[in-house]
């Protein structure tokens, strides 16, 4: 069997752009989440508003930013406000459609962790915080979240829970006050997963070209549901390759030039 002519992040990072509709206005994430928003931008999205922490609205950098606090996001912005409207304006005042977020470990009702693993006071991994990740979940109109998928980040429970997905499921968000309908949809190098309509757990609703159920589920820490119709992820399109790899040269020059200044 020949093999695809794109590696399986490229598939992610696709399939993820591909959630988001042009004229969303969608809070993202440095890194992964960064890559899809931008690259829907670039290809069938152009009206997307691109928000980020730092307070820029309507962002358009050329290079993916190294930071929320990257210059270039700030030089390509329709406008940049201050942190505490950027919060309390546009995302707690629900104008913000999604909210594109990464995480390092994920459960079955989509509860991020970026804070640690083990006991808090003394882990055995401290990750990189929250930063203003548990605002975003908690008050946009709908959360994707992106992440690789390997047994230590789809996890049976959490050690700690820095961002709200579905809690313990059912209605616990609702019943939590927390706005919007959560996460959504979670985006793998292995497939896309959905919360059901009544537990909020996840479910297995599509996999990407060459992966097998077997293959998610023995990447996942706790015994995932599958989806009776199975979708399979279309392949990225030339166009999309392109457009992505692009980028993503325009990064690594951008980063090497400044590193080298």
């Amino acid at each position: 069997m020949p093999q695809p002519d794109y590696s399986t992040d490229e598939m992610m990072t696709v399939e993820a752009a591909r959630q988001l509709e042009d004229g969303d206005v969608c809070f993202v994430g440095i890194g992964l989440p960064s890559a899809a928003a931008n690259l829907a931008r670039l290809t069938h999205a152009p009206g997307i508003v691109l928000i980020y922490e730092s307070g820029t609205i309507g962002a358009e950098p050329d290079a993916l930013p190294l930071s929320i606090g990257d210059g270039e996001l700030a030089d390509t912005a329709l406008t940049v406000v201050s942190v505490p409207e950027i919060f309390r304006y546009w995302l707690q005042g629900g104008r913000v459609d999604v909210g594109f977020l990464g995480a390092a470990q994920i459960d079955r009702f989509a509860n991020i962790n970026t804070t640690v693993v083990g006991a808090y006071a003394k882990p055995s991994v401290r990750l990189p915080g929250a930063g203003g990740a548990p605002e975003i979940a908690g008050q946009a109109g709908e959360v994707f979240i992106i992440l690789r998928q390997t047994p230590k980040a789809f996890v049976d429970k959490l050690d700690f829970i820095t961002s709200v997905g579905h809690l313990d499921g059912g209605d616990a968000r609702a019943r939590l006050g927390r706005r919007g309908r959560g996460p959504t949809k979670v985006i793998t190098d292995l497939g896309v997963m959905t919360p059901d309509p009544a537990t909020r757990e996840l479910t297995l609703t599509q996999i990407h070209p060459g992966v097998t159920v077997e293959q998610v589920l023995a990447q996942t820490g706790w015994p995932l549901k599958v989806a009776p119709a199975l979708a399979t992820t279309t392949a990225p399109t030339a166009a999309e390759l392109e457009t992505l790899r692009a980028l993503q040269r325009r990064t690594k020059l951008a980063h090497a030039a400044r590193a080298a200044q």
